[in-house]
């Protein structure tokens, strides 16, 4: 991952009069779903201080200009990105979470819901976890906002789980949570790099992992 900073400017709004039509006779809709997707690759490629906005315009076929037409500013884009990605994740590791399953099968049904998410686009996850956002910015500051949320969920998740072995020490919850963060960032970029593997290949190997783990 390009570990270049990004920009410190703050989001810019669209254009006023940009919503309406979209382009080539496309709904405005459905161009911006072009654009989103393409972005989403992009940034997470390239991180959103190395991404290339005429890459993404020449993705979709259309002018640079447009984009700014509709996001406002790369930033702008950016955020739409993560808007765009963040709340599905955290919204499938809750769903993941609340299955009525003991704690020990937990990992595996998160792992299984992060896969499934970004099955379709797997830089996604490289777009909330931007190693090359400038600490201080807007854009920092959202993305971190919705990784708090990721971890705060990975707390509990971990905290639950030592808790069904008897162990409450809350020194061992946060060693075991830093763990569990780091391996799912370390097994997504993995599956990035094996674009053959499908998200249901995943799930089985990390099946066949924990069951390895815990012997």
């Amino acid at each position: 991952m390009n570990t270049a900073r990004a920009s410190s400017s703050a989001a810019t709004p669209p254009a006023k009069g940009a919503r309406g039509a979209g382009t080539k006779g496309i709904p405005r809709a459905r161009r911006e779903e072009q654009i989103l997707a393409a972005a989403v690759d992009e940034f997470g490629r390239h991180g959103h201080a190395s991404a290339s906005m005429a890459a993404i315009a020449g993705r979709v076929g259309v002018t640079k200009p447009m984009l700014y037409t509709y996001f406002g500013s790369k930033d702008g884009l950016y955020l739409a990105c993560l808007e765009h990605v963040a709340p599905r994740l955290v919204t499938a590791i809750e769903e993941a979470m609340a299955g009525e399953s003991p704690a020990a099968e937990t990992p595996h049904r998160v792992l299984s819901a992060v896969f499934g998410v970004l099955e379709e686009q797997r830089g996604a996850w490289f777009v909330l976890y931007d190693r090359t956002l400038k600490p201080g910015t807007d854009l920092h500051a959202a993305a971190r906002r919705h990784r708090r949320t990721i971890d705060d969920l990975a707390a509990s998740g971990t905290a639950d789980l030592l808790r069904g072995h008897g162990n409450e020490d809350p020194l061992d919850a946060d060693a075991l949570k830093h763990v569990w963060t780091g391996t799912v960032g370390a097994l997504v970029g993995w599956w990035t790099s094996h674009p053959d593997q499908s998200a249901q290949d995943m799930a089985a190997r990390c099946a066949r992992l924990l069951t390895a783990i815990r012997g």
